[in-house]
């Protein structure tokens, strides 16, 4: 019987006006994090089309049923934009209801959502606690959340994302949510040291506080996210039980990273 839980869940959404910026490798790195330290955990993909958090939970479960062993795996639920405009109200109300549905059966729900706006995206951040943007140290993911003139660092004007969440933001009050956690989280970031990335870095840490949002630093881009998601498993796995696999620099880096991410997310 699943235990149904006396408090709301935490509702986690992975968000930003581009696509790119991996946020299903940060969503389920997330819910594998939070599995670990006994949260149950539910995931919703909006993005469905493309699938990519979908496709890395049938992964986990490939893996796990090819190798008869046992790994968390979160409660999963994918959605898709309809071509019928008329049937937009009903996958609405038909993803109101699976929330709903959930809600009293779990910790958190993490929802990742399309890289560009649609109903579904917009439906997401209705329902945050916590919003997530993954940012490249690229001046044009920058430019979801700010203009800026790059010769003297001056803001010119919010980004198209900013002015989203801003609207959200105001939404939420209306619905009795007066604050809103938004993090903007580096990924999939260089690790080396350059003027353009450090440029990135400096004006998200100003704009934090002009926009309302905190920045830090997250996840290096590292082939090793990639080469995991074939098999559906995060750095967080490889030396559990049953796996125990021998961990490299990067492995235990990557895992280093995860966890002050999470930790930054969630205190």
């Amino acid at each position: 019987m699943t235990e149904v839980k006396e408090t709301a869940p935490h509702i986690i959404v992975i968000g930003n006006e581009k696509g790119g910026t991996g946020k299903s490798t940060i969503a389920m790195h997330l819910a594998i994090k939070l599995m670990q330290e006994r949260y149950s955990v539910a995931v919703v993909d909006l993005d469905g089309r493309q699938g990519s958090l979908s496709k890395y939970v049938e992964n986990r479960r490939k893996f796990c049923q090819d190798n008869h062993i046992v790994l968390p795996i979160p409660l999963h639920y994918r959605f898709e934009p309809v071509a019928n405009y008329n049937d937009i109200s009903q996958e609405l109300k038909q993803l109101d209801d699976t929330i709903r549905e959930i809600s009293p059966k779990v910790d958190a729900i993490i929802m990742d959502t399309p890289g560009h706006k649609n109903y579904l995206f917009e439906a997401a951040h209705d329902y945050a606690d916590t919003l997530i943007t993954p940012i490249t140290d690229s001046l044009v993911d920058l430019s979801a959340i700010a203009n800026i003139d790059s010769s003297t660092g001056s803001l010119q004007s919010p980004g198209p994302y900013a002015e989203f969440v801003w609207e959200a933001k105001k939404h939420l009050a209306t619905k009795g949510k007066a604050y809103l956690n938004w993090i903007v989280c580096g990924n999939k970031t260089s690790s080396l040291r350059s003027r353009n990335k450090a440029f990135v870095f400096e004006a998200l840490e100003k704009l934090g506080k002009l926009y309302g949002f905190r920045f830090c630093e997250g996840l290096k881009d590292r082939v090793i996210y990639r080469e995991l998601f074939l098999d559906g498993l995060t750095v967080l796995d490889m030396q559990t039980e049953p796996l125990k696999r021998k961990m490299s620099l990067s492995h235990l880096a990557a895992k280093l990273e995860i966890k002050n991410l999470a930790e930054f997310i969630c205190p």
